[in-house]
């Protein structure tokens, strides 16, 4: 085993551990007050590409923002990377395939919720193993943001400890930066391992997005969507606890540019 496959293995199993173990409570993120400490992004008045690894980080990450967009008349167009067929853990290609279907209906009724949204683009690259597959996510997102005359592409933190959620990163990075368009991050995991005045996050490029009042609303409603996530997976709990949950309930949301 060479040592940079070792290093890659120990990369994981410690972003895997923060992300498994007991998160910062929102409470804390509340004393912080992101919102009078950060700078307030306005969003872009054109096409718009939304990248997600999995069903549900864009709505997580920027659901609210969506809404909002789409309420002005500004085109959103999402693209999922992976259909999130191994959030549970069964190695069974039946089971896999099933949950995929799933997560697919999921992530479909959660953007009805938004409003009028084209779609989803479904990429159907394997889920927990995008980092293998990072060039042609690049393809794939590059395709979109040319098909629809894309002004900004908004997509996963690349140092959001999730391996998926960083391989999304990278590629919509490399995309956009190909294609000449702005990118854009949303942490998902951020909230959860960080702290307020984390040296590990990007403070200085982080700004805010406030919601309209109706735009926190449907995203709370789209969120209640992904049932997968949100109930127990046989003897383990949810993916999205109530917990994780408070994090994506703001009325606010965050972007790192």
């Amino acid at each position: 085993m060479s040592g940079r496959t070792d290093n890659a293995g120990v990369a994981r199993r410690a972003a895997a551990a923060a992300i498994d173990a007991e998160g910062t409570h929102e409470d804390e993120w509340r004393r912080a007050r992101l919102p009078d400490s950060l700078p307030v992004m306005a969003l872009p008045s054109r096409p718009v590409v939304v990248v997600a690894a999995h069903p549900d980080d864009e709505v997580l990450g920027f659901g609210g923002c969506i809404s909002a967009l789409v309420q002005v008349g500004v085109a959103v167009h999402t693209l999922c990377l992976s259909d999130g067929e191994a959030s549970h853990g069964s190695s069974l290609p039946s089971a896999r395939a099933l949950l995929a279907v799933r997560r697919r209906g999921e992530l479909a009724a959660a953007l009805n919720e938004l409003g009028e949204l084209p779609a989803p683009v479904f990429a159907g690259l394997p889920d927990t193993a995008l980092a293998e597959h990072e060039d042609q996510a690049c393809v794939v997102i590059a395709e979109v943001l040319e098909a629809v005359g894309a002004a900004v592409c908004v997509a996963p933190w690349e140092g959001d400890l999730h391996s998926d959620h960083e391989a999304a990163g990278r590629a919509a990075q490399r995309a956009a930066r190909n294609m000449s368009v702005p990118a854009w991050s949303y942490p998902v995991w951020m909230w959860h391992w960080a702290r307020p005045d984390d040296p590990r996050v990007p403070w200085h490029r982080t700004a805010v997005v406030p919601l309209p009042e109706a735009a926190a609303v449907r995203k709370k409603a789209a969120l209640t969507r992904f049932t997968s996530q949100l109930e127990p997976r046989g003897h383990a709990g949810p993916v999205l606890p109530p917990e994780e949950m408070a994090h994506h309930s703001r009325t606010f949301e965050t972007v790192i540019c």
